[in-house]
């Protein structure tokens, strides 16, 4: 897991992750996001499934996955059910580093069905999970503002 220090607290960063339909506007490769099912689960977490497609050039690809959002725990587990991946497993976490920082956790790991698809999107895919914490970060400070230095 990749962990990386940023100046919004655990619980925005947990909410901007959460808020999976706005995805496209800023997340790398993400070219549509649709929810199709909201629902709690027995421990009262609350469980999305959504279909993702993801586009870089002439490739193009949709896959559907169950988000599993552990608000108590800020924690989130993204599972795959169906698409060109074989496997494909993402958590995050937050833990709160004073009032205004927190350690975003970020993992993942995927392999795809086709070995074609994998030449193809594998590095791509690749430098772009390298920047998805940077892209919430992006989206953090422009949502609730960065704080200044020495505020």
């Amino acid at each position: 897991m990749n962990t990386r220090r940023v100046r919004h607290r655990a619980d925005q960063m947990f909410d901007l992750v959460a808020d999976v339909e706005r995805y496209p506007e800023f997340v790398p490769l993400c070219q549509s996001l649709k929810v199709r099912q909201r629902t709690t689960d027995a421990e009262g977490r609350e469980v999305i499934v959504a279909d993702m497609t993801v586009s870089f050039k002439l490739v193009r690809e949709s896959f559907t996955s169950r988000v599993t959002l552990d608000r108590p725990n800020l924690k989130i587990l993204v599972e795959y059910l169906r698409g060109p991946f074989s496997k494909l497993e993402n958590r995050w976490t937050f833990t709160a580093r004073g009032e205004d920082a927190s350690d975003v956790g970020f993992f993942i790991a995927y392999e795809f069905k086709s070995r074609m698809l994998a030449i193809l999107m594998g590095a791509m895919f690749d430098a772009a999970f390298q920047r998805f914490v940077s892209a919430f970060e992006a989206r953090a400070d422009a949502i609730y503002r960065a704080p200044r230095p020495g505020v």
